[in-house]
């Protein structure tokens, strides 16, 4: 009988409840946690010694677009790596991508680039767009907004880039007789050139000889700090503070390169206004098309203006010089496609010589064209934001506050699942209404309130000297010429020399 009961008491303990229990025994049940978040713990990813091993002892930071495509078949569409003192998470999904950008805020900080702050800092230079944050980002935004990004004010600049675009054409005649078979040398410095005239035309409403056969020395000298720069950011990002005095040549040559820029910007700024202050003095009325003009109306500090022009000149030149030559490789490697766009040039042109923002507007090929060779090599392979005011949710995770988002763009531009054949230029896929991509699949210009604000400007400088090339040259590849494969130096760049044949239609 005592045994029956002592079976029975046992058996009624099992079928109650832990709870039940515990009250009966004359204690509180403790809260129940329940974990409606996932947090930067449970987040996977590699080790600091894996990841380091990863990046250096393989091809270095140069194969940083490549670690996006791995990670994400790896660790998720979500996951984190630390990059020096740095602790990112990479996201690798369009519909997350979208998530993060809708939760930006009023003021968005697209990344922290510290190294690029702590030179301004040191050197006592105002902050530009690309560094500036809060309201005073706000406020150049705003200002610049209103001759950027309106397209009218945009295709004001048609006359402007069109003179450059002659030069561009004329300067390609001259290169391809320097070399046999026709061939142009490295076609990504020929449009650098280009686009630092372009830009610089934009902002002085002055040519600055980048075209001229014999291109002048300093302008030399700033093409070469801007890709040194570049290539400094992420060395000096990644090493801690401390470490620049123990190994100080990385941080010297990036403060040279951005002192030299400072200067060549600051030289043809004070030279324009010059000769804007003379002719006041002579009564004379003075209508600016240049942007230096315009910031100086809108009663900014020489030094901000300093600043913003200087950003905006290196802003401008590695869109232009990227895309321009990673089209015309492509195009020369797809004879068909190229056909067809000059068909479709030349039907509009009907006999014109110099497109016009309008005609280019009647070239449906020409823009898918340029949106899958940025779509293949997007020139910032891994855009960022830090959302400073409060913590965010991006799928499953909890991201907190302060902490660097980089967006995979490269990554989620090469998926099967949005670009069937991902590794292949196809442009058609952007010409077809039943062709289905996420918005944000592929977004080599950004989203939102900092998203590029030259956007519009880089479009119809390429778009223009797109055209005109193909209007007088056929592009083919250099004969027994390797393959170019895209690399890492902050931006997204050729592995090799791009060499092509520009042969005379």
């Amino acid at each position: 009988m005592s045994q029956t009961l002592k079976l029975a008491s046992r058996a009624s303990l099992v079928s109650r409840s832990f709870p039940e229990l515990w009250a009966e025994l004359g204690f509180q049940a403790p809260a129940r946690v329940i974990k409606t978040h996932k947090t930067l713990e449970d987040m996977p990813g590699p080790s600091v010694l894996g990841f380091f091993t990863d990046l250096f002892c393989k091809r270095g930071l140069a194969r940083l677009h490549e670690l996006q495509i791995e990670g994400k078949a790896k660790y998720g569409p979500v996951w984190k790596a630390s990059f020096g003192p740095i602790l990112t998470v990479h996201v690798a999904e369009p519909s997350l991508i979208e998530q993060v950008l809708r939760q930006e805020g009023k003021h968005p900080i697209r990344s922290d680039l510290s190294s690029w702050k702590d030179y301004r800092v040191c050197r006592g230079h105002a902050y530009g767009l690309l560094t500036a944050e809060g309201e005073e980002w706000q406020k150049l935004r705003s200002i610049l907004g209103k001759h950027m990004l309106k397209p009218k004010e945009v295709e004001s600049y048609t006359g402007t880039l069109n003179s450059v675009v002659s030069d561009l054409v004329r300067r390609l005649h001259h290169q391809r007789s320097c070399h046999g078979q026709q061939v142009v040398k490295d076609v990504a410095g020929e449009f650098y050139k280009f686009g630092l005239e372009g830009i610089s035309s934009v902002l002085f409403e002055s040519r600055i000889g980048c075209l001229e056969l014999d291109v002048p020395q300093e302008t030399e000298n700033f093409i070469r700090s801007i890709n040194r720069m570049f290539v400094m950011t992420l060395l000096t990002m990644a090493m801690p503070k401390f470490l620049h005095r123990i190994f100080p040549k990385p941080w010297k040559i990036f403060c040279e390169s951005w002192d030299y820029m400072f200067a060549f910007a600051k030289g043809h700024i004070d030279k324009r206004m010059a000769e804007v202050a003379e002719r006041v003095s002579r009564g004379e009325t003075v209508e600016g098309k240049y942007l230096t003009y315009y910031l100086a109306q809108e009663k900014l500090s020489m030094k901000s203006i300093y600043g913003n022009v200087t950003e905006l000149l290196l802003a401008g030149v590695d869109t232009i010089s990227s895309t321009l030559s990673w089209s015309l490789y492509e195009l020369s490697r797809h004879p068909r496609v190229q056909e067809a766009l000059h068909e479709e040039i030349t039907g509009v042109m009907k006999g014109g010589a110099v497109p016009s923002a309008a005609d280019v507007a009647q070239m449906p090929l020409l823009k898918a064209v340029v949106k899958e060779a940025l779509r293949l090599y997007p020139v910032i392979p891994g855009n960022a934001r830090v959302i400073s005011d409060r913590d965010i949710q991006v799928g499953e995770y909890l991201i907190p506050r302060k902490t660097l988002i980089t967006l995979c763009h490269y990554a989620t531009s090469r998926d099967a699942r949005f670009f069937p054949e991902p590794d292949s230029f196809r442009p058609e896929r952007w010409l077809r209404k039943d062709a289905a991509h996420h918005p944000y699949a592929s977004i080599p210009f950004g989203f939102g309130k900092r998203s590029c604000i030259g956007r519009r400007i880089a479009e119809l400088e390429v778009y223009l000297a797109l055209a005109r090339i193909l209007m007088h040259f056929e592009v083919k590849p250099e004969p027994e010429g390797a393959r170019v494969r895209p690399m890492t130096r902050t931006l997204l760049v050729p592995d090799r020399d791009i060499n092509l044949q520009f042969v005379s239609r």
